[in-house]
């Protein structure tokens, strides 16, 4: 009778059943290169380290589709991205490489505008239009909700422009940390408030 041992296995799927971890992590690079290279991955991400916590940054074809903080639940934004964009979602940080780098050199204060392709397509209508006129406020200024509501096409839309803002895909690329309420005060941000005073502070220094 024909007999099959481990031993007759490939060394990587033998480290399945030997929980040969470096191994494991070799396969799981190869199939991720696999996958890449067969164009079977519409979203890919990566978790970098910032200033701010833990961020979430996710891309398609199109350029940088989300980027989420680590108190929105990374397991959750994955979740809705396999909803609203595709479910072929892996880790290839590779694929992110120039949106890590453009942040650390943000959070370093050697960047102070963003030159990454954006795919938009989580944000729709007039959160889009929000959206399109926040790169107009200059590094180091801010600009309040209703004033940014008076360049849209509903200038009295200032609630509106407060919703697009704190549902935006991509925080810290399209900066809806330096919009404010009127009197001054800084107001909430998907973030939480002290990540908000610590960019507003860095672009201040």
């Amino acid at each position: 009778m024909e007999t099959h041992t481990a031993a007759a296995l490939p060394p990587e799927l033998a480290a399945l059943t030997t929980g040969d971890a470096d191994a494991l992590d070799r396969l799981g690079a190869q199939f991720r290169a696999a996958a890449a290279a067969d164009d079977l991955v519409d979203v890919a991400y990566r978790v970098i380290d910032s200033p701010v916590g833990s961020l979430l940054l996710a891309g398609t074809e199109r350029g940088l589709v989300r980027v989420a903080f680590a108190r929105e639940g990374h397991d959750s934004v994955l979740e809705s991205l396999a909803a609203n964009v595709s479910p072929r979602i892996l880790l290839a940080p590779a694929r992110l490489d120039d949106a890590a780098r453009e942040l650390e050199e943000y959070f370093a204060q050697r960047r102070q505008v963003f030159d990454l392709p954006l795919d938009f397509r989580l944000a729709t209508g007039f959160r889009r239009e929000v959206l399109a006129h926040l790169p107009d406020i200059g590094y180091g200024h801010t600009a309040s909700y209703a004033a940014v509501a008076a360049l849209t096409s509903s200038p009295r839309a200032v609630r509106a422009v407060g919703t697009a803002c704190a549902r935006n895909p991509l925080p810290l690329v399209v900066p809806c940390h330096r919009v404010i309420r009127s009197d001054g005060s800084w107001g909430a941000y998907l973030g939480g408030v002290d990540a908000k005073a610590l960019l507003l502070g860095l672009e201040a220094a």
